[in-house]
Order: structure tokens, then C-alpha cells, then sequence
């Protein structure tokens, strides 16, 4: 994420210093045991969808929890595994408004300009928000403002949870 365009505009948001901090906590975070998504996809979101290129903002809680599932993009995971719930219901909607989409993989929403964006970009193995609160809100609160200050019209989408 470092050559991004996403870099300097996230950097100039946060304190002195954050990025150490969150190098820091995935550090230790991968070092004690499992957590999602891989390392090398924690910043995939941004990674995937330019800051010039974003059209659309779905902003979920944190990568799946269990094994194969988070991908780095919220709600995305690979059409191998089984749809979690929360994809599920999202896939449901889209149906009902759109048509029935074939692929669990949302790569293709990603490059076409959706930031699939977490509040918690890790999560530890079989903790669903086991990283909230520790270092990612104001990092994607950043990521946010930044989309925020852009000048011409972002569609942002949160989704509430479903409780039974």
C-alpha cells in the first residue's frame, strides 16, 4: 500500500507514527497465532481499488474468521468456499434487485471501483471482532475522510446486522 495513491492522503489523517503502530501490531498479531486475512492481503481493498477509480463504499466489520474465507475485501471471499451468512443475505438483496450473482468473489466489484472496506482489517482465527478496538478505527477512519474529501459524488453503503 506504501505506492498508493492512498498512502500520503491516509498518512496525512492520523498521528506521527500510526503506521509504525500498525506495522507493529500485525507483527506481533501473525506472530502469535492465526489470524485473517493472509498478511500479504490485509490491505487488499486498497490495494485493489485505486483512490481515483472508487465509485461505491461497503464498508463491513472485520474479514471473515474462518479458514480460506477473508480475502482482504469485505463481504468477498473465494467462489471455493461456501457463502457465509452475512454474504449470503447480501447476495439475497442483490437478487432480489438485480438478478442472481453466480461468483461469492467480489474482486470484479473491486476493480470496477468498490472499496470493500472492514472498520477491522484483521481478525483473529474463530474471533469474529476480535481486533475491534485495538488499532484499525482510526485507520479506516481515515481511509473514510479521505474518500470523503473527494470531489465528486461517493456512494457509501453500510450494512446493519441481522439478529434473530
Amino acid at each position: 500500500m506504501q505506492h498508493s495513491s492512498w498512502h500520503a492522503l491516509i498518512k496525512e489523517q492520523l498521528p506521527e507514527g500510526y503506521f509504525g503502530k500498525i506495522n507493529h501490531f500485525m507483527e506481533q498479531v501473525y506472530a502469535q497465532g492465526t489470524a485473517y486475512p493472509p498478511k500479504e492481503k490485509v490491505f487488499q481493498a486498497l490495494i485493489t481499488t485505486p483512490l481515483e477509480e472508487v465509485k461505491v463504499v461497503i464498508l463491513g466489520q472485520d474479514p471473515y474468521h474462518g479458514p480460506g474465507q477473508a480475502q482482504g475485501l469485505s463481504f468477498s471471499v473465494s467462489d471455493s468456499i461456501p457463502a457465509p451468512p452475512s454474504l449470503q443475505i447480501f447476495l439475497k438483496e442483490l437478487a432480489d434487485d438485480i438478478g442472481v450473482k453466480n461468483s461469492h468473489d467480489l474482486t470484479s466489484w473491486a476493480e470496477q471501483g468498490v472499496l470493500l472496506l472492514n472498520a477491522c482489517l484483521t481478525v483473529p482465527a474463530g474471533q469474529a471482532n476480535g481486533h475491534a478496538g485495538q488499532i484499525w478505527e482510526p485507520f479506516t477512519d481515515a481511509v473514510i475522510k479521505v474518500v470523503n474529501n473527494i470531489d465528486r459524488p461517493v456512494v457509501f453503503c453500510t450494512l446493519g446486522c441481522l439478529c434473530t
